[in-house]
């Protein structure tokens, strides 16, 4: 029976209430000693300011980021590489006369300089004049206030810290506290790694500073000039600490801030940089960034430390609140994170804690990715390093768009907008590099990117491998987010104005790319396996070729989203057909001899058949032109690749197998890989494990530390429980035996209906749909399919 009625407090709980939240012990990090490295550190943002809290105690270090700080300026993208299209029809000769030694080769000759890097602003220290040793420590992270407190006790006095990053004031703020016989001692002062000139004057501490014009990739070791220095060109920032409200005394001298004699102080931390757009050179066309800074710091001066922790909490709660998640095993809340970790490396369950990093991936979203702001990176918002691990940019084949999978889903839609800017900005660029590099229209985006929106390919022009290095399908792969954002939200006008062109460049340039094999098939060449080499049957191992299944198969879902977008606004019948004639000659899926779906055109081994890419997978997960009901055959062949791939892999690479045995309705494999992802790798692991996993403070480990693993990690767990690729919502599609008992409430579907449901002993109790747009919404579960006729703002029970 389905059962229809309006429930304007159900609407108001999935959207806003904090009611719907798990309850606070469950949502909290905690430890019982200081950090002692970045991986353990607790990571606090509004999606612009980025603050680690190391929690010390006769020392505070606060490491500090600005997501629009970053080396280097402006591209010239028509004068990189002008002539690489010359080399363009010789590798496609040596391709189809199957001299793929030339081929891989001539590559190296379409290739350009590398991305920037993103820096690291700098610390904020506190020296603290304890006398004694401390008893009862603790320092937590609270991810649903999104509030850092540190305790503990020396000599009958407590002391506190609390930390927050406010998003509606654009400050970090500091309440410390001294409850007892004793007060707060201190001084604070700023450090930088990057070139920057600390004062404090009139009780105001600050720090100007500049970034490096040119940074190298970490990974090309120590070569000369690997950071180049220009305070003329290279963009400025500035800090600024004052403090809000003390009862004790300050006085602010040389670089240093002094507090004395206090029982409370309150101070605010404002950031800013020159940064003015990716097309605008940060020195001569820069903003004010002392300007801006004291801007923030003033305006938030003026309020009281109450009014600013209230309007950062509702603000903050407003999306995390939207979603609640429910595993069992509530035991375990009570113990710190470090035990748990190692408890759960024994083989202990401890469904809570995969709870806690689901609802982590929400909070690291939401710290790193506000909706007028700039995308996360490979590390969200938080780097410490000059040459931070492959720059922190923006990694195209896998990374950058695995931070946003989980994004829809998890009732963050809005979070999901910073990429769809950038994608824009990248348009811009990436159609002079389609004209130099492929001769094409449209717009392309190669394996990196940057805050300067490069879309060339990178090898610092010849010296990168092609199997990286040219990879011509980033705006192809990122292009899908645009449909998908609409797909759940159905908002015709951010399809029209926005996600319609630039899927429509993007499907111009791979229209323009594509080319025909000796079978008449489409193909495109040159094309590789991003990061895989492959051995020919005459033993060469190569990396370049034609027609790889990763890039027709990201070009098949680029193709179908397009028609789809299409069609809903009625535009541009003849470039449809078009698209619809390409469609049907793309090269077809292919089954290899061991069952598996083929990664190359012809039957090729792997070199390394465990490759922690899964690229030739795209079309099952995030793709869907491969389902488990409309091409069965396929899927098994899918199945038979992450068999012969194993689970195990670096952080990321295990996060996209959860998502990928989802897909294919395996709840116990994905599970495995949810259990891989948990590995404990950090510094206190009783059991030393090799591979990917989670540090001490659950950040992702590569390692290094890369977020996608968080990111790709909670959008698999989303992904087990729920599903609606394949035209239908479908309930609890790849449940574990582990997870025997749960309920999720706010999780969000294509066709955007919210979805709340209870189960037990493996079965569902209950269901609820509710409709943000009406439609239709068929739902399955075990087999059966019901639908539902919705309308707007209305919520339907739903029982099997």
């Amino acid at each position: 029976m389905v059962k229809a009625k309006i429930l304007f407090f159900y609407l108001s709980c999935v959207l806003f209430l904090p009611a719907l939240a798990q309850e606070n012990k469950a949502l909290k990090l905690w430890y019982t000693k200081p950090a002692g490295q970045f991986e353990e550190a607790l990571p606090l943002g509004n999606g612009c300011l980025g603050a680690m809290v190391y929690g010390g105690i006769t020392q505070e270090r606060i490491s500090l980021n600005e997501a629009t700080l970053w080396s280097g300026k402006p591209i010239d993208a028509a004068n990189i590489n002008p002539n690489a299209h010359k080399y363009l029809q010789p590798i496609r000769d040596a391709l189809f006369a199957e001299d793929y030694k030339k081929a891989d080769s001539l590559q190296h000759f379409m290739q350009g300089p590398y991305s920037e890097a993103y820096m690291p602003l700098g610390y904020l220290f506190f020296n603290f004049d304890h006398k004694g040793e401390a008893s009862n420590y603790k320092r937590e992270l609270d991810i649903q206030n999104a509030i850092s407190k540190v305790t503990y006790q020396i000599d009958g006095t407590t002391y506190m810290r609390e930390t927050f990053v406010s998003n509606p004031d654009q400050v970090v703020i500091f309440r410390l506290t001294a409850t007892g016989k004793n007060k707060l001692n201190f001084t604070t002062h700023f450090n930088s790694k990057l070139i920057a000139k600390s004062q404090g004057k009139n009780k105001l501490l600050t720090m100007k500073g500049w970034a490096p014009v040119h940074t190298e990739p970490n990974y090309r070791g120590n070569i000369p000039n690997a950071v180049v220095n220009d305070t003329l060109n290279a963009m400025r920032f500035t800090s600024a600490l004052r403090v809000l409200k003390t009862d004790g005394q300050q006085s602010a001298s040389d670089t240093t801030l002094r507090i004395s004699n206090a029982t409370e102080a309150i101070l605010v931390l404002s950031m800013a940089t020159s940064f003015n757009g990716f097309d605008k050179h940060p020195a001569r066309e820069g903003k004010d960034e002392t300007a801006l800074a004291n801007r923030y710091s003033k305006r938030a001066s003026r309020k009281s430390y109450q009014k600013l922790k209230d309007a950062h909490i509702k603000d903050f709660r407003e999306y995390f609140d939207r979603v609640s998640i429910q595993l069992g095993d509530t035991q375990n809340e009570e113990l710190e994170t470090v035990d748990r970790l190692n408890r759960y490396a024994t083989g202990k369950t401890d469904n809570s804690l995969i709870a806690l990093f689901y609802q982590y991936s929400r909070y690291l979203l939401i710290s790193s990715s506000s909706p007028d702001g700039i995308p996360a990176n490979l590390q969200g918002l938080w780097n410490e390093s000059i040459r931070p691990p492959w720059s922190s940019n923006y990694t195209t084949n896998i990374n950058a768009e695995m931070n946003y999978w989980g994004a829809e889903t998890g009732n963050l839609s809005e979070m999901h907008k910073p990429l769809f800017s950038f994608i824009e900005r990248l348009s811009k660029t990436g159609a002079i590099t389609a004209k130099n590099y492929f001769n094409a229209g449209g717009w392309v985006c190669n394996h990196n990117s940057d805050i300067w929106a490069m879309t060339n390919p990178v090898g610092d022009s010849g010296e990168g491998d092609p199997s990286w290095a040219n990879w011509p399908m980033g705006g192809v792969w990122l292009s899908t987010h645009l449909w998908e954002h609409y797909a759940f939200n159905l908002d015709k006008k951010y399809l029209k104005k926005q996600a319609y062109p630039l899927m429509k460049g993007a499907v111009q340039f791979c229209l323009d790319f594509l080319t025909t094999d000796q079978k008449g098939n489409l193909v495109t060449a040159p094309s590789t396996s991003p990061e895989n080499v492959y051995i020919t049957d005459k033993g060469y191992r190569g990396q370049t070729l034609y027609g790889s299944t990763a890039d027709l198969g990201m070009i098949r879902e680029l193709f179908v989203d397009y028609l789809k977008s299409a069609a809903v606004l009625g535009l541009d019948l003849d470039f449809q057909k078009k698209v619809k004639e390409a469609l049907e000659k793309i090269y077809p899926y292919q089954v290899g001899k061991d069952g598996n779906l083929q990664e190359w055109y012809h039957d090729w081994k792997d070199q390394d058949p465990r490759h922690r890419h899964l690229s030739h997978l795209f079309a099952a997960y995030p793709g869907a032109s491969i389902t488990s009901s409309a091409t069965p055959a396929l899927a098994d062949a899918v199945r038979r690749s992450l068999q012969i791939r194993t689970n195990d892999g670096t952080g990321w690479a295990i996060a996209w197998r959860i998502n990928l045995w989802a897909r294919m309705q395996n709840g116990e494999r994905a599970y495995d890989a949810v259990k891989k992802l948990m590995r404990f790798v950090g510094k206190d692991a009783a059991i030393k494990m090799g591979g990917g996993g989670v540090y001490t403070n659950l950040f992702g480990a590569h390692p290094p530390f890369q977020i996608d693993g968080n990111f790709g990690g909670g959008a698999g767990i989303a992904e087990m429980l729920l599903q609606s690729h394949q035209g239908y919502v479908e309930l609890l599609p790849a449940l574990p035996v582990e997870w025997q008992s749960g309920s999720i409430k706010g999780f969000v579907t294509r066709g955007g209906f919210v979805v709340d449901m209870d189960w037990k002993a493996g079965k569902l109790i209950s269901a609820k749909v509710y409709s943000r747009n009406g439609g239709t919404c068929e739902v399955k579960y075990a087999g059966q399919l019901k639908k539902l006729d919705t309308k707007a703002k209305r919520s339907y029970d739903i029982n099997f």
